[in-house]
């Protein structure tokens, strides 16, 4: 049964895109299933792995309005062993439609429940802003992961975002947990920089991970090719960043997985 991993954060700019295409790809390099569902309105997960917004007749939209089967939504893209969940513009009057739809919190997750058992890991895309689209991402998923840039603003906002994960284990999910933090555009250089860091790692101790995702050229050249970095350039220093946070990540699930 896959995990389910939404990366959020309702600030915008902080890399949380660029870590679902690049990480998504990077665990399915080593070998895992992996489905990508682009939950964002402005679908640059999807356009991020070479679907252009206009070539898509069916998206995640489709599927929370039942209009369509997921089976028959999910792409293959030119990554090995990463599938695509894409989004389209109709979902940004989603969550008006979904208000007054029944169970509207579960709309998503029950749409994975029927492919889930098929891959190893399901990363979501988030918005960036908290309502009902994020709503059904907590609810769906396992874990949150959290990517917060290295500026001066970085912490601004957290403690809500944080208060929101543990209403949502409350009263919908009760086995949703913070999965990490993850540092990004980090520039070792600034003393700002290390500041936030250490003022992170105060916050959410060993949550943080010990890999930070620096500025890097070729990663922000990526997304407008159409790949993710690694099949951009596999040997920058963005594409062996995220190598190394998805060995992080799969050596923590399997530490996870020692401990019970």
């Amino acid at each position: 049964m896959g995990k389910i991993v939404a990366i959020i954060n309702q600030k915008g700019g902080v890399g949380k895109t660029t870590t679902a295409v690049n990480l998504a790809c990077s665990i399915g390099e080593m070998g895992n299933k992996v489905l990508l569902v682009d939950f964002d309105s402005q679908a640059n997960a999807t356009s991020g792995y070479g679907f252009s917004r206009q070539e898509i007749r069916s998206s995640v939209y489709d599927v929370l309005m039942g209009n369509a089967d997921i089976r028959d939504v999910i792409l293959t893209t030119k990554v090995e062993n990463v599938s695509l969940l894409p989004a389209a513009k109709a979902l940004a009057g989603a969550e008006i439609e979904m208000v007054d739809m029944d169970h509207r919190e579960s709309l998503l997750k029950k749409a994975l429940g029927e492919v889930r058992h098929l891959y190893d890991y399901i990363f979501i895309d988030c918005p960036p802003s908290i309502g009902l689209l994020t709503l059904n991402a907590l609810t769906a998923a396992s874990s949150a992961l959290v990517p917060i840039q290295c500026e001066f603003y970085a912490l601004e906002g957290l403690s809500q975002l944080i208060g929101i994960i543990k209403k949502v284990k409350q009263t919908y999910n009760p086995a949703l947990h913070l999965e990490g933090v993850l540092l990004t555009m980090y520039d070792g250089r600034l003393n700002l920089t290390l500041q936030v860091k250490e003022e992170v790692k105060r916050f959410f101790g060993d949550k943080v991970y010990k890999n930070v995702i620096a500025r890097n050229v070729r990663l922000s050249e990526a997304p407008s090719h159409g790949v993710p970095v690694q099949l951009y350039d596999r040997y920058s220093k963005g594409a062996l960043a995220y190598r190394e946070l998805a060995a992080e990540f799969i050596r923590a699930q399997q530490q996870k997985e020692s401990d019970l």
